[in-house]
């Protein structure tokens, strides 16, 4: 057993007889009440499933393990003479709750270079498709078609104890995980170069290879870019729209192929992941209506009044849950004022950024009007010449596997069952309101 396996094992035996002794004792113990307004609105902020990797705080933001983006930034192991954590040593947090060394760290993308061996058919497939179908409909339809290599679906199928779940699941997570880059490298060259595709460099941590093979810059600077994109991007606790998907698939016994492509597709919507390439849409639509790459601060107010006005949003501003700038779009503000200050569409995002949250507010009705991780990241991948937004959602669903898989390992262990909330009609509601206004 691999030594990252085995450290997982133990500390999930250890929880989950932990956790079931809670439960015996504490099982039926109120935790929340639920009030009309949530059954109707898409059971915001119902606590109602357990998610190891990660907790989402309205204030100071998202901690991984306990710990924020800075602190990580500081902690997790780097390449030599780099500043951007790797991914490899978020998701070796996520899983066993400890910082890992750099040697583990060298491990692990040592294990993730030995299994990112593609199956050809996965490639013959993203070939059948239209070479103009969406990146993420090719990306969720090669994720499906490495089904055929699942662990966990041949183990099942073999017969496999319960409370050995997790050991496929785990096999299948890392072997996903290790194959992601290569499959969304080859959509984005096939899609937007004519498919002269790049090999990849196995002298490259996970995140710097997947630089390397998108090919759209050959600078230092935008291998640490992916390395800092594809940590912070990589969860967000799991009730965000493609974690949770993940987890209610999984938790049908769903291999981890299928599950993660179902999070995908929910990745995929213009309320959740496709927003990144919504924020950069606003802003060039923007720059070409005002005439200007470098437009005055009043230039970007009278324009986001006039959208405003017309009752549409501004993308990459406000969050479901956040109440404060997201500290994924200061970690990534902090990256352009190091390597890019200088950057006229970089400048464009840090003069919204003066302009809108104080439109917002103005307005008295919203909850949240600073910005999201989506109101930076376009900016600086264009930058870096990325300039075709229709693929970020990609480059987002291939950090968000860091996360969900790594939580799919301990949904496994600690043996969630399948989830399956309960429904009311609108006659019940009325009844039910009936009822309680008659108490009154």
């Amino acid at each position: 057993m691999d030594p990252l396996k085995q450290k997982f094992n133990e500390k999930a035996s250890a929880l989950r007889t932990e956790m079931r002794a809670l439960l015996k004792e504490h099982g039926t113990q109120k935790v929340d009440e639920v009030i009309l307004s949530q059954v109707f609105g898409g059971a915001r902020g119902i606590k109602m499933m357990v998610w190891e990797t990660s907790q989402l705080d309205p204030i100071e933001g998202i901690r991984f393990r306990g710990y924020s983006i800075p602190e990580l930034k500081e902690l997790l192991p780097k390449i030599p003479g780099g500043k951007e954590p790797l991914p490899e040593g978020l998701f070796w947090l996520m899983l066993v709750g400890e910082i890992p060394t750099e040697e583990e760290v060298a491990w692990l993308t040592e294990q993730w270079r030995h299994r990112s061996n593609v199956p050809e058919h996965t490639f013959k497939t993203i070939d059948s498709l239209p070479a103009d179908t969406h990146p993420m409909t090719q990306f969720t339809v090669a994720i499906a078609s490495m089904q055929t290599e699942s662990c966990f679906s041949r183990r099942y199928g073999e017969g496999i104890k319960k409370t050995e779940y997790w050991d496929p699941t785990y096999e299948d997570a890392m072997n996903l995980i290790a194959r992601l880059p290569r499959v969304a490298a080859y959509i984005y060259r096939r899609s937007y170069h004519n498919g002269d595709h790049i090999a990849p460099d196995f002298s490259l941590d996970w995140a710097a290879n997947y630089a390397h093979m998108l090919g759209v810059s050959d600078h230092d600077d935008f291998k640490s870019l992916m390395r800092l994109y594809l940590t912070i991007h990589a969860d967000h606790e799991g009730g965000n729209a493609s974690a949770h998907t993940t987890h209610l698939v999984g938790s049908t016994l769903s291999d981890p192929y299928l599950a993660f492509g179902a999070g995908m597709n929910a990745l995929a919507g213009p309320l959740h992941g496709l927003a990144n390439q919504e924020v950069i849409k606003f802003i060039f639509k923007m720059l070409d209506a005002l005439g200007t790459t470098t437009p005055t601060n009043n230039q970007i107010a009278e324009y986001v009044n006039s959208t405003l006005a017309a009752g549409q949003v501004i993308p990459g501003y406000g969050h479901a849950v956040l109440r404060q700038p997201d500290p994924r779009f200061t970690a990534q503000k902090e990256f352009a004022e190091a390597y890019l200050p200088n950057s006229e569409i970089v400048q464009v995002v840090w003069k919204l950024f003066e302009v809108v949250p104080g439109i917002l507010q103005g307005l008295g009705k919203v909850k949240n009007p600073w910005p999201n991780v989506d109101a930076h990241s376009g900016a600086i991948l264009v930058h870096y010449g990325l300039k075709e937004y229709s693929y970020y959602t990609v480059l987002f669903g291939v950090s968000r596997a860091l996360g969900v898989l790594a939580a799919q390992c301990w949904s496994r262990a600690l043996g969630m069952p399948l989830e399956r909330p309960k429904s009311v009609t609108s006659k019940w509601v009325k009844e039910w309101v009936a009822k309680e206004v008659s108490k009154a």
